[in-house]
């Protein structure tokens, strides 16, 4: 079994968990699988381990809230003629504990023991609280 490997992501501008699954739906039709994706510059060099069952974490307001299987990397050209990356995710958002996270540039790579856990299936439809509170349990270990 080969080794797992997620990323780790900055979901920049979004507001909440819901906010990104009606970005990620509003994007669908641009593309023939209707499949969401983040296109980024960089492509991950740990290719094998990430489509051995990785994910990206998305952190949304300094916290990572969800986060969703890679089905594929696809090498695409930016209209700038510039090779980028295609993550190829599966539609869907699947929360997980919050927890807290500094800003960073780009993405990141996240090892399966440092990724949080899924919440269990009776907390994932649950109202997501303001991020300043969500942030201040999760300091403390609540979340």
């Amino acid at each position: 079994m080969d080794k797992i490997t997620h990323l780790i992501k900055l979901s920049v501008g979004t507001e909440s968990v819901e906010s990104l699954a009606a970005w990620q739906a509003s994007q669908a039709g641009r593309y023939e699988d209707g499949l969401p994706r983040h296109v980024t510059r960089m492509f991950p060099r740990r290719e094998a381990e990430i489509l051995a069952g990785g994910s990206i974490y998305w952190v949304i307001q300094g916290m990572v809230q969800c986060r969703q299987p890679i089905l594929r990397l696809d090498r695409v050209t930016g209209s700038d003629g510039t090779q980028r990356c295609a993550i190829v995710l599966e539609p869907g958002l699947i929360r997980v504990a919050t927890t807290s996270r500094r800003p960073f540039q780009g993405w990141r790579y996240l090892a399966p023991a440092d990724a949080p856990p899924d919440l269990p299936e009776g907390r994932r439809h649950e109202e997501d609280l303001p991020p300043e509170l969500a942030g201040a349990l999760a300091e403390i270990g609540v979340l």
